[in-house]
């Protein structure tokens, strides 16, 4: 994740969630901000520009924008898997700008209403010139402005949970791993295939245990629950983290 950036005296920094990427030399300025804000569902209040620091309130919410220009450039310091960017996209030679919840939203930051209007301010800064990718964080991933706005306009405007763009899954000889999900229930799954073999088939079902899992919560118990345009999967929590499925 990036380092702690400068910020105003007395206020705690949020841990970043969403980041904009940009080349070093063309990050916006809080001049930027505010006029992009011109007719916009946000708008930038107290602390702007103070370190790289402005605060952004949309939908009532307030959130911690770092990584201004011209304060010292934010650097991602964790791989990220990029989708749907440039051959050679390499994320760590880039800037970020970064969003997370501010500190009224301490205990609630996680909750879905405030991811929808996080994840709806970044599509809308992404109209800043020079934004070149942007990396959701929990699920160490980047990728382009347009892929995220269509996966994660689609769940604003009442499609499903946007899997591929707000988490990642990664495949291997056992199954599917989630990565990212843990932000939002504080579990991660391992979906294995029926009879222990791994199908393409098993793709759709982890996106669609995904949707399910961010709909429902945490798995605290056994279960088995029917995923629709999939199937029967069975659910059993694995410690505190983690969920083993098996598709049925």
């Amino acid at each position: 994740m990036p380092g702690a950036a400068n910020r105003p005296p007395g206020r705690a920094a949020g841990v970043p969630v969403a980041a904009l990427l940009f080349d070093p030399d063309a990050r916006p300025v809080l001049a930027d901000l505010q006029a992009l804000s011109l007719g916009r569902a946000f708008r930038v209040m107290d602390d702007g520009g103070v370190g790289g620091h402005a605060r952004l309130l949309c939908d009532g919410l307030a959130f911690d924008c770092q990584g201004l220009a011209p304060a010292t450039a934010r650097r991602i310091d964790t791989p990220l898997q990029g989708i749907t960017l440039p051959a050679g996209f390499a994320a760590a030679d880039q800037a970020l700008v970064t969003l997370s919840p501010g500190a009224e939203l301490a205990g609630a930051a996680r909750l879905l209403p405030v991811m929808r209007v996080l994840s709806g301010l970044v599509i809308t800064l992404a109209d800043l010139p020079g934004v070149r990718a942007i990396a959701w964080l929990p699920a160490r991933m980047a990728m382009s402005p347009a892929w995220f706005a269509e996966a994660v306009g689609i769940w604003l405007n009442g499609g499903p949970f946007p899997a591929l763009a707000l988490t990642a899954l990664s495949r291997s000889d056992e199954g599917f791993t989630s990565r990212g999900l843990a932000y939002f229930i504080g579990q991660e799954f391992v979906l294995t295939g029926r009879n222990g073999v791994v199908r393409d088939t098993d793709a759709r079902g982890a996106i669609r245990l995904t949707d399910w899992l961010v709909a429902h919560g945490r798995i605290d118990s056994p279960q088995t629950v029917e995923l629709p345009g999939f199937g029967t999967v069975y659910l059993e929590p694995a410690g505190s983290d983690a969920v083993l499925a098996r598709t049925l």
